[in-house]
């Protein structure tokens, strides 16, 4: 016998027993040893080659808005029998029969904690706060699918008589009936639906969906049980019920006390995330004891754990390495036991062919009907049905279970799991054709502040993306001068990076209550960042504030902004630049990404667009009434960014505690002269007629308001090239707190000569990069304003200025009301989220 796949040991009763000894670890390649005849040099090139064919399918299907799940079962075909395992020795080398104990046992104990997870993240209350109208959805949506499977089940049943005919029909209904809720979270995020009222209701209706078909699956296994009596399985159910009420009755409270054990400003220690992550083994162990499966023991452990920062601190440690790199291996192993070849015959492909329209138009009219009874209009309706036929990692556990107890036979899991993908592929194109909204073009005047009457509301989009932006935010919104005859409407909406997390699609503040748990990192973050501005609402007046989240790749987020700026109608967004102000005065990177979202903002804005530069904003001073509390500079070259700015600073000016210095920079007669000489160089926008009309008109009224208004200083700076203003803007940068500058785009000007040359961020314009630098040695913020211009034909949404001074309301006459202090306190502060 030889020694590399077996030994024998010889037993005191005289029996010999053979075994594969333990080779783990290979000696070496210079010992003659082959690393492929080892378990873990062999399990390492498998895992690698999972690894890359999951990426490869992520990479190809990313543009057509493919789930992730999708990619993975395509590089588990692509690696099977059905492709590549079709040469024998590929199999033979890379995934021998004897490698399959090692992958399948991984693969497993991925799942479990994959499991755990899902139902750590899950939260049980949006059930309970759940509505008829979608509970009723949800039932219906399943009943007709699991008819229609178990109708057609027939035509493959017929051909193997040893199946198990009454589970055989209950897995197939629960595969065809069920929706994966964090697939569909995704493809909803892709599709920009989540934050819309279907996207809303798809969402609680898949996750009714999930947890139905954990009670289902649990049910299947207890009465597939192969030569067991009707009380056997009656036992397994019951058993299974006393290990449910065991985890909230006795776990959870303890779980609860380990949680108040802990001060909330300490991290958990690793022995109590180890006393944790042991339950999740000892709860698989038990419900895999009780006849159910393991995975349904972790799942039901993870409910039982609190949401809170217990939770969060479980899923940051887990969740990268557990979805990213073991749970592909479970999608491998569904692959590598999917044989395309053994669908043949005409009744195996009508089947196929039969089942996939028939159970998503089973699907579609079971959620139709129930959405006419809510008055849903039909064509969400028969969206919301498509939708809810999403698969993923549910139906491919009950598929490979339903294999395991010898239910389904490889023809019938081959079938179904071709079944399941192309179900789920087809989901999204289809939906992109049929539910396209329109992009409804709102034809509105104040897209910009300038266009903005200061006796009505002020409309602003504010954008942030972590809690260290809000207190300048939030105190930049303050010194905007909310007033009762100009109040603020503020959207406030948080940014958050879509990933293959599911946690990041539980980001809702609409339906929860204040003070809650939060469920995860992401979700705490976007509570305290609207905790912090609502009580900004509660101690200002006539500010109101409304929270939106936008959950997007980066490359596409700014889709979002701009489409929600549309549909709020506002009239500016400021967004956070992406470099973050150090404590040694450096400007560093906190995401290149963000970069990429200010960019593609600043071309599809369809407003104007401010990004904020900050370095720390104070809140107003009012205890001091002689002294203002924000030093306020705005920089003048002319152009329609500078015409924003100054009508930014403008409304800025209203406020009583806030001090604006306007500094116009004028170019030298010799400079004007040979500058007017290159006319056929200069940019139109700057060298026409109009422009320069516009900005003299603008400057000019200005000037007659400052004179009248003690709190504005309005500088006339004679300029000759860029050095100049370099020094001009250098004599007043320890001076201000805050700088507002145009972004110059499409002007040029001699006065910004040779300040491009060595540009770091274009994005901010020659002005807003100097400020931003970290050579310009200043701890003022900066708030760059580039000014939405209308680009359709016969000057549509072209609109003419609303000046301030037509209003009949200048600073002067409005009598200023005193609003309570509010100053924003250090993020670094344990009080402050």
């Amino acid at each position: 016998m030889d020694n590399t796949t077996a030994s024998a040991q010889n037993i005191s009763d005289g029996s010999i027993v053979c075994y594969t000894p333990t080779m783990t670890t290979t000696n070496g390649l210079w010992q003659g040893d082959n690393p492929l005849d080892f378990s873990l040099p062999l399990f390492i090139l498998q895992l690698t080659l999972i690894v890359c064919a999951t990426r490869f399918f992520v990479l190809i299907l990313g543009p057509f808005h493919q789930p992730r799940v999708i990619a993975e079962i395509m590089g588990g075909l692509l690696l099977g029998p059905s492709v590549l395992g079709r040469n024998a020795s590929f199999v033979s080398t890379v995934f021998p029969q004897k490698s399959l104990l090692v992958m399948e046992t991984m693969a497993n104990i991925g799942l479990i904690y994959f499991l755990f997870l899902v139902g750590l993240e899950m939260d049980i209350s949006i059930i309970k706060r759940s509505g008829k109208k979608t509970l009723s959805i949800a039932l219906a949506g399943m009943v007709l699918p699991f008819m229609v499977g178990a109708c057609l089940s027939s035509f493959v049943y017929e051909k193997d008589k040893n199946l198990n005919q009454g589970g055989y029909v209950l897995y197939l209904g629960i595969v065809l009936s069920v929706t994966a809720f964090p697939v569909l979270a995704r493809m909803l995020a892709d599709l920009k639906l989540i934050n819309t009222d279907l996207g809303r209701l798809a969402l609680s209706t898949s996750l009714i969906n999930d947890v139905l078909a954990w009670v289902l699956l649990a049910v299947a296994i207890a009465l597939s049980e192969q030569n067991t009596s009707a009380w056997a399985s009656a036992w397994v159910i019951l058993s299974n019920l006393v290990f449910v009420l065991f985890c909230f009755v006795a776990v959870r409270p303890a779980v609860l006390w380990l949680i108040k054990k802990t001060p909330e400003e300490k991290p958990f220690s690793e022995f109590q995330i180890c006393i944790v992550l042991v339950g999740v083994m000892i709860s698989a162990f038990v419900t895999d004891v009780l006849g159910t499966h393991s995975v349904f023991g972790a799942f039901v452990y993870g409910l039982t754990i609190p949401n809170g920062p217990l939770g969060a601190a479980i899923i940051e440690k887990l969740e990268d390495f557990v979805s990213g790199l073991l749970l592909p291996l479970f999608y491998v192993i569904s692959g590598l036991k999917t044989d395309i070849k053994l669908i043949n015959g005409a009744s195996a492909w009508t089947f196929v062919l039969v089942l996939i329209p028939f159970t998503c138009i089973g699907k579609i009219v079971g959620t139709l009907l129930m959405t006419l009874v809510f008055q849903i209009p039909n064509r969400d309706g028969v969206v919301l049905g498509l939708l809810m036929n999403t698969k993923g990692l549910i139906e491919m556990i009950v598929l490979n279970v339903g294999r395991e107890q010898k239910v389904l036979s490889d023809e019938v899991f081959s079938i179904m799991v071709i079944v399941t993908l192309v179900m789920t592929a087809i989901i999204s194109p289809i939906v992109t054709i049929i539910y396209k909204p329109t992009k409804r073009l709102i034809s509105y005047k104040r897209r910009t502040v300038q266009n903005s009457r200061l006796d009505t509301d002020l409309r602003v989009l504010l954008c942030v993306h972590a809690p260290r932006n809000v207190p300048t935010i939030v105190n930049l919104l303050e010194a905007t001068h909310p007033h009762k005859r100009s109040p603020i409407c503020a959207y406030v909406l948080h940014l958050v990076e879509l990933t293959g997390r599911a946690s990041a699609m539980l980001v809702v503040h609409a339906n929860r209550q204040s003070g809650g748990p939060a469920l995860n990192k992401t979700q705490a973050q976007s509570d305290h960042i609207m905790t912090a501005f609502r009580n900004f609402e509660e101690l200002t007046g006539h500010v109101s504030v409304h929270p939106l989240t936008a959950i997007s790749p980066y490359s596409t987020m700014h889709e979002d902004i701009c489409n929600v700026a549309e549909e709020k109608r506002v009239s500016t967004i400021i967004i956070p630049f992406h470099k973050q102000h150090t404590v040694d005065g450096e400007m560093q990177d906190t995401n290149p990404a963000l970069r990429l979202v200010n960019h593609n903002l600043l071309q599809t804005s369809p407003c104007s667009v401010g990004i904020l530069v900050d370095r720390g904003l104070n809140g107003s001073n009012r205890l001091t009434s002689d002294q203002a509390s924000h030093q306020v500079a705005v920089l003048y070259f002319g152009g329609p960014d500078d015409r924003e700015a100054l009508a930014y600073g403008w409304r800025m000016s209203r406020h009583p505690r806030v001090k604006l210095t306007v500094m116009h920079f004028i170019p030298s007669k010799d400079v004007s002269k040979s500058f007017s000489s290159k006319d056929d160089e200069i940019d139109t926008n700057i060298s026409s007629e109009m422009e320069i009309k516009l900005d003299e008109e603008y400057i000019n009224e200005f000037k007659t308001m400052a004179t009248k208004d003690d709190s504005v200083v309005y500088i006339d700076k004679v300029v000759s090239n860029g050095e100049e203003t370099v020094a001009a803007i250098r004599s007043m940068n320890n001076v201000n707190d805050l700088f507002i500058v145009g972004r110059g785009q499409g002007t040029t000007s001699p006065l910004k000569d040779g300040l491009t040359d060595w540009s770091e961020c274009p994005e901010l314009g020659a002005i807003g990069d100097l400020l931003a630098s970290s050579d310009f040695e200043t701890t003022a913020s900066v708030l760059v304003m580039h000014q939405y211009v209308a680009q359709g034909p016969d000057g549509e949404d072209i609109f003419v200025a609303e000046r301030p001074w037509q209003t009949g309301d200048n600073h002067n006459n409005i009598k200023q009301e005193q609003i309570p202090r509010y100053s924003m306190p250090n993020e670094m502060d344990p009080n402050f989220l």
